[in-house]
């Protein structure tokens, strides 16, 4: 690892999902492993689950809005991605996936992809039915990420989705999000 744990910092994206949930135990990992974590929700994360519960785990402000007023940060889309060693954006959704593929920046979190510098990696774990997984807009969306070294995906896993059927839409563990997450940061 480039520095140790307690001088790194990971920005936690979290989109609408009902994967969001799993995303606590991510902070937890992150947190009591030593790293700084903030946390932006999109507004559709917030329809999942609560911003305070991710400030409690993260012991730090959770980011909703591009245009709310924090007394630590100028201008919030820059002053996160200056602070962030890396971002993680688990569950990645359908929507925010192909937003950032296609640079559209209409909420807080796809501006802050937007202004991290050449060398900041961004690790997206997709979770989203296996429809919109095999959907081939999605996939070309996935192929142009992928095309630019900074990205990486972690495909999603096979099992039972949200709605009720079996197939490959999963977020993948979050075990093996966290390893994948410190690997890149070696």
């Amino acid at each position: 690892m480039k520095k140790n744990n307690k001088n790194l910092n990971i920005l936690l994206g979290i989109t609408g999902g009902i994967a969001s949930y799993k995303s606590c135990e991510l902070v937890r990992l992150f947190v009591r492993s030593g790293f700084s974590v903030k946390v932006i929700m999109t507004e559709a994360a917030i329809k999942f689950i609560t911003p305070l519960v991710f400030q409690e785990l993260s012991q730090n402000p959770v980011y909703l809005d591009m245009f709310s007023l924090m007394k630590e940060d100028n201008i919030q889309h820059i002053s996160l991605s200056q602070w962030t060693d890396m971002c993680l954006i688990a569950p990645a959704s359908a929507n925010t996936l192909s937003k950032i593929a296609c640079g559209i920046c209409d909420n807080l979190l796809t501006t802050v992809v937007a202004a991290l510098g050449q060398s900041k990696k961004v690790l997206l774990a997709p979770a989203m039915n296996e429809n919109m997984w095999k959907n081939p807009i999605i996939g070309d969306n996935v192929k142009k990420l992928k095309a630019i070294k900074k990205y990486f995906i972690m495909p999603p896993e096979k099992g039972e989705l949200a709605c009720g059927l079996y197939g490959e839409g999963r977020m993948p563990e979050v075990k093996d999000i966290y390893s994948k997450t410190i690997s890149l940061l070696e």
